[in-house]
């Protein structure tokens, strides 16, 4: 075998860093729908941070744990900056903000996430260094990795794009959603990484017999990955849908003056609302726009016998509803009634606090029931930092400053189902939550957990460009259908408006970046899976053996001798 130079030596494992942090880049979209296969990625993209780690070079190191959280933190950087590029792309075009500020935000937004990998490389490192066993530390590679993605969604709240979502159109291994949620997929794509890492970097000397060398770790991932990849050329039950709805995107500009405050403004959308609220029967996409998927051309009935839809649905959008203004109430009352159909819209919503008498306000979703009259408000609970409310105020008075575009949201007091009657089968439960909601599974699990049989999301990608975010945001919404086995309608302002089944295939959608509207076909569904039921056990139960694998392994006095 050829001399490696040390200082080549010494940079490899920085460039498996890189590496690895461009092959978790491709199972994820990046500027358009994940094209069909880049998923299996996942399988194995971890690989090269894993060998890096806990090679024998790794463990020599001077600094081994030092080393180890560095090597993993660049990788994190990378990957967040990356995956979520969007972040200055959005800044950079909404924020009224100087063109340095956005590159600022988005780095110090990576190098804040980032910290999650360099401490799951820094936990491995630790267990491999206490116990002496390369083995112990790729088997607590998977319990690390979905207690960190616990972290990054209960502590800094960006659980995006977590590694599981990867693997949305993967029929197979979506069936651990239902009982997981999303961590448990996470959980075996990292196993499935160990496993092939473990073939790379468990000590082969001195002479072991077969079941304790290397060679069946790696066999056992590349077969596992083999199997899982599989999945996806497994087609999913298709059920049948008994229930119809009219998804209106509306395509407003986000940036534009959406006061309509001219000389018939109101009138005139009001009745572009209406007009398409009435759509009940046209072409749509059946799949996911921007991919291959077939234009369908339905056989409409006479406009006699076409019935009701059972909904409408206006997405959260620029559009100024305010339920302030009874001009806003009437309206709605009158496309109700008109159309014979309850109807959800995203408004401003106010309440009077009792104690201090000030009105606060919310992003909420209004719903009116077929006869006009108010049925309710949900008041979204998850708000976005720096976009509907500046975290810590008192102390981030600048950010007041950097841009006048951050509202002033309070936060809703939790989770709401309506009641609302349909036009076939009396009267159904539905649950509708808010945009960036829709990436907090356990959250999102509440509305199917109070009986909503079926789930609404309402959202306004519109600020997010034609860059990744409207599509990794749309496979994170699916993946809220298939933990709780529902049907999702997302309504959003310029796309990705779509039907979701119970297994999270995309079953009817339209073209992004017009007007339109989208009669959808769905099903109520009122059966509870385990994740709907009991929500995060499964990572928890990840988050507690990781707590006592790193406090055992803090106790032990001194560094253990290889034991492989």
């Amino acid at each position: 075998m050829p001399h490696i130079p040390r200082r080549v030596k010494a940079c490899i494992p920085w460039l498996a860093a890189v590496l690895c942090a461009g092959l978790l880049e491709l199972p994820f979209p990046i500027a358009g729908p994940l094209p069909f296969g880049r998923a299996v990625f996942a399988w194995f993209g971890l690989v090269p941070l894993l060998c890096a780690i806990l090679s024998k070079d790794a463990i020599r190191h001077r600094h081994p744990l030092r080393h180890a959280f560095l090597i993993s933190y660049l990788c994190g950087f990378l990957w967040y900056t990356g995956n979520c590029y969007w972040v200055r792309d959005t800044m950079a075009k909404y924020g009224d903000l100087p063109a340095v500020v956005p590159v600022l935000l988005l780095i110090g937004f990576s190098l804040v996430l980032g910290l999650y990998f360099g401490f799951f490389g820094l936990a491995l490192a630790l267990v491999r260094q206490r116990t002496g066993s390369t083995r112990i530390a790729l088997a607590a590679a998977p319990f690390f990795w979905v207690a960190l993605e616990l972290a990054a969604a209960r502590i800094t709240s960006v659980p995006w794009d977590q590694l599981g979502y990867s693997q949305i159109d993967n029929a197979l291994v979506n069936q651990l959603a239902p009982w997981t949620g999303v961590y448990g997929i996470s959980f075996l794509l990292v196993a499935v990484n160990a496993l092939m890492a473990g073939g790379f970097v468990i000590d082969r000397c001195p002479p072991r017999p077969f079941w304790q060398s290397p060679k069946p770790w790696g066999i056992a991932g590349v077969l596992l990955m083999m199997a899982g990849a599989c999945g996806l050329f497994v087609t999913p039950s298709h059920p049948t849908p008994t229930a119809s709805a009219v998804l209106i995107q509306p395509n407003l500009d986000v940036s534009g003056d959406n006061k309509w405050s001219g000389p018939g403004e109101w009138e005139q959308h009001i009745a572009g609302f209406n007009h398409l609220a009435g759509e009940q029967c046209k072409s749509f996409i059946n799949g996911i726009p921007q991919t291959e998927a077939p234009v369908v051309v339905p056989q409409c009935p006479s406009p006699a016998a076409n019935p009701h839809a059972d909904v409408i649905v206006w997405p959260e959008s620029p559009a100024p509803f305010d339920e302030s203004d009874p001009r806003f109430e009437s309206a709605l009352a009158s496309i109700a009634q008109s159309a014979h159909a309850a109807v959800i819209v995203g408004n401003i919503g106010w309440t009077r606090d009792a104690q201090t008498e000030e009105w606060n306000y919310f992003n909420s979703a209004l719903v009116v029931g077929s006869d006009g009259a108010r049925v309710g408000r949900y008041d979204k609970i998850h708000l976005v930092p720096f976009g509907e409310y500046i975290p810590f105020a008192n102390l981030l008075r600048f950010a007041h400053k950097l841009t006048g575009r951050v509202s002033r949201f309070s936060r809703g007091d939790g989770a709401k189902v309506f009641r609302l009657a349909t036009t076939k089968d009396g009267a159904h439960r539905f649950g509708v939550f808010i945009c960036y909601e829709s990436v907090f599974a356990d959250e999102v699990r509440h509305f199917a957990q109070l009986g909503a049989e079926v789930l609404v999301n309402i959202s306004d990608d519109g600020w997010y460009g034609d860059t990744s975010a409207p599509w990794q945001h749309l496979n994170m919404a699916r993946m809220r259908a298939v933990e709780n086995r529902r049907w999702l309608l997302r309504d959003t302002n310029n796309g990705i408006t779509a039907v979701i089944d119970p297994y999270g295939i995309v079953r009817e959608s339209i073209p992004r970046h017009q007007e339109d509207a989208l009669p959808a076909q769905f099903a109520f569904r009122d059966d509870v899976t385990f994740y709907t039921a009991h929500g995060d056990v499964f990572v928890w139960l990840c988050a507690a053996l990781s707590v006592v694998a790193l406090v055992v392994a803090l106790k032990s006095r001194k560094p253990a001798r290889s034991r492989d």
